[in-house]
Parts: C-alpha cells; structure tokens; sequence
C-alpha cells in the first residue's frame, strides 16, 4: 500500500516540477530584445567553405580588400559584435535580409541577414523586392536551403566573406558568409 501511495505521489509530483522548470524562464522584455539578433541565428553554420555560388562577381574595388583586419560592427550572432577579423573575399551583388520557415520544422526565422541574389533560386539578375518569395539555395543554416522565402529588404552592395575570432571566446570562424560593407570598420 505505501509502495502504492509513493508512486502515486511521484507520478503526480514530477508533471508539477516539469512544469515549473518551464516557467522559471526570465521573460523579461529587455532579456528578449537582447537574444533576439542571435536568437533565429541559433543554428547557423558558423564556418563555411570558401566557395561561392557561381556567377558572384569578385569587387572590383572594394573598401575592405581581400587580407586586410577589419572589426566587425554586426551581431549576427553571439560573439560577432565587435569581433576583430580578416577580409577572405569581397563580392559586389545584392543582399536580402529574408524571413522563411526552416525545411526542417521549427520557428519561423525573420529578418535573416544575409542571403545574396546567386543564392536565391531563379532570381537571375533581376533585384528581387520586400514582398517577393524565393526559394533560398544556401545553406547558412539548418533546414535554410530549399525553403521558401519572403524577401524583407534588399539592397545592391558589396558583401564579404570573413574569419574571425568571436568576442565570447568561442571558436574561431572561418569563411564566414556574408557581413556588409557597412557592417565592417577598419581594425584597431
């Protein structure tokens, strides 16, 4: 009977912890709007290879050329913000900022930066507007390619490939596609 009345009480006593566990999360506002530029960037593949897609045009005449130290103004992703790298390749094309559902389930990703016209599905040479859907062809990050996106802003520019060595002390990240030319500062 008291084995009974145990296993009665763990049974009704664990839904209960579980459930609290899942309310002791901060929900505080100013916590949100701090993770929610890396937030959707979760499981970005932070290094990359070095190859681009066909028909990206190098720059031919970049601000930041190819090898030189730069600082990183973005925060794309924890540890990006500020971070010191060094330039791998400079591209001039254009540059949208997507919003799509992952191929492999899971939230909805708004205002991804950066996906380029080559990495969109179809978009040929013609600049895409907010509103307009594609399907992305890059793999930035898990369940991104083949998925179907709803372009929130373009922008013809100059994008670069950049390593760097993240801010948090994590790894260092190499071939890292794409920051802006706007996104970089000389380095220190």
């Amino acid at each position: 009977m008291k084995a009974r009345l145990f296993l009665f009480s763990m049974f009704l006593l664990i839904p209960v912890l579980a459930l609290a566990g899942c309310n002791s999360q901060s929900s505080g506002g100013s916590e949100k709007a701090k993770d929610k530029e890396t937030h959707s960037h979760e499981d970005m593949n932070h290094s990359g290879s070095s190859e681009v897609p066909k028909g990206l045009k190098k720059a031919e005449n970049p601000t930041y050329k190819v090898g030189s130290d730069v600082m990183i103004l973005a925060s794309h992703m924890k540890g990006m913000k500020n971070a010191q790298g060094t330039v791998k390749g400079a591209y001039d094309t254009t540059v949208y900022s997507v919003s799509y559902t992952p191929e492999t389930g899971g939230k909805r990703v708004e205002d991804h930066k950066w996906v380029i016209q080559e990495e969109l599905k179809g978009a040929g040479d013609k600049t895409l507007k907010p509103g307009d859907k594609a399907v992305i062809e890059a793999s930035h990050m898990k369940g991104m390619k083949g998925a179907e996106a709803v372009i929130d802003s373009a922008e013809k520019t100059t994008v670069y490939m950049v390593d760097y060595t993240p801010t948090d002390g994590g790894q260092k990240v190499t071939n890292h596609k794409w920051v802006t030319e706007d996104e970089l500062a000389a380095a220190k």
